[in-house]
């Protein structure tokens, strides 16, 4: 099993700070992207596994994605997110609660709500684990190492907090298609480990990003949604991000990705987009 992912020494900074046994307030670095008074889904999107990590481990349920726990069987294969709106920049609540228990599938769903508005739902499937060693495969082919990308300063293209926060290296071969590999230098929340699919999970709304079609400043193409499939447990520092974005003729575009550790593909990323011209001011 993968153990969990603590927070070196060498943070200074982290995305969220708890207020509450379900509390969290966003700090600076969780700011979005399209706008300055919202919060860039990446990381609330690794918090949201971080928060189902928790209510599974204290009822006794922890896989080997959750944070201080051994894994007694149970591993996440799939989670959706439902964005509903705007993601403000201010203190939120997360309710988790079990869709669908079992002992070898179980289903997890939960809500970001602020003030009294829900703004994202999230669901979450956890299979049984059991050696399939001798099977495995996949033919995604695996993305060279990080030290063979170019480092790439993303907030030249894309500005906020979060943007801010992590190191980025960058392989782009056309407009709306490129390859990165990203890192962060900031904790997910301040004074807590995370799980290795928390910490991962936390840096995949940035596929959006890295392989725009379209000039940001003058088109819009953001998320409603987002949808990781895993394979395998993600490892280490790296999630590696190989993306093809699909703009269609009437508004709508799809990012897909397939998503890599160093030790080669975990799983998928689908995104849908609104895709609109920038409002002239």
């Amino acid at each position: 099993m993968t153990t969990p992912t603590a927070a070196p020494d060498s943070y200074d900074q982290s995305y969220y700070q708890r207020t509450g046994e379900n509390r969290y307030k966003p700090t600076a670095q969780a700011q979005g992207a399209w706008h300055p008074d919202e919060q860039h889904f990446s990381p609330l999107g690794g918090l949201i596994v971080h928060a189902i990590d928790q209510y599974r481990a204290d009822r006794g349920h922890a896989g080997n994605g959750t944070a201080g726990h051994p894994g007694v069987g149970l591993a996440l294969a799939r989670i959706s997110f439902d964005i509903l709106g705007l993601i403000a920049l201010e203190e939120f609540e997360v309710t988790v609660e079990t869709v669908r228990p079992g002992r070898t599938i179980e289903l997890v769903e939960a809500t970001v709500v602020i003030g009294e508005r829900a703004v994202v739902r999230a669901r979450a499937w956890f299979l049984a684990e059991l050696d399939t060693t001798a099977v495995a495969g996949t033919h995604d082919p695996r993305l060279p190492a990080p030290e063979e990308f170019e480092p790439w300063e993303m907030s030249g293209l894309w500005g906020g907090g979060y943007i801010s926060s992590i190191d980025v290296r960058h392989r782009a071969t056309a407009p709306g298609r490129a390859a990165a590999w990203i890192a962060s230098r900031a904790q997910l929340v301040a004074g807590e480990p995370c799980g290795p699919h928390a910490s991962f999970v936390a840096l995949v709304d940035t596929a959006n990003g890295i392989a725009a079609r379209q000039d940001p400043t003058e088109w819009m193409f953001p998320n409603t949604d987002l949808t990781i499939h895993f394979h395998r447990c993600p490892e280490g520092r790296w999630t590696g991000l190989d993306t093809g974005v699909s703009f269609g003729p009437a508004g709508h575009g799809v990012t897909s990705t397939v998503l890599h550790d160093e030790r080669g593909p975990v799983g998928r990323a689908e995104q849908i987009l609104t895709v609109r011209p920038q409002p002239v001011s």
